[in-house]
């Protein structure tokens, strides 16, 4: 799965936990109603259940629950940038001006850390990994 769906499935979970829910839910429907705007209502509804559901896990402290909700967000994001690879840098405008920003310092750490970034250019290399990495130079 595509790190960046990772995160904003994530974060979008994590925000439906905070005061600034409202707000989020607004640029999240918004941002798939420019995509699909047919599926923009049903979208809305969902987050609005889903926000009810991650409320109840962490009163409950249901983690099993609540990272259910994540991979299913996650899936519908990735459905999305499969269909349309050119949406991704919009999802990480959404992520990092809507979704972020409402989160505890700690799950903008856990959610910051599943994105790497780098940038490469003349003769330059990059090598990221998410865990254990050997480079063999020939």
């Amino acid at each position: 799965m595509d790190p960046i769906v990772m995160a904003a499935g994530t974060a979008l979970v994590g925000a439906m936990a905070t005061d600034a829910w409202q707000q989020a839910r607004t640029h999240v429907v918004e941002w798939w109603r420019s995509i699909r705007p047919d599926q923009a209502e049903s979208v809305h509804r969902e987050l609005t259940d889903a926000h009810a559901h991650v409320v109840a896990a962490r009163r409950e402290n249901d983690e099993n629950r609540e990272q259910d909700l994540v991979a299913d967000w996650q899936m519908r994001l990735q459905l999305l940038l499969r269909a349309n690879p050119g949406l991704v840098e919009q999802l990480r405008v959404l992520l990092d001006d809507h979704l972020a920003p409402v989160l505890s310092a700690q799950e903008q750490q856990a959610v910051s850390s599943q994105v790497m970034k780098a940038t490469a250019s003349g003769h330059g290399r990059v090598y990221q990994a998410g865990r254990d990495q050997s480079i063999t130079e020939r």
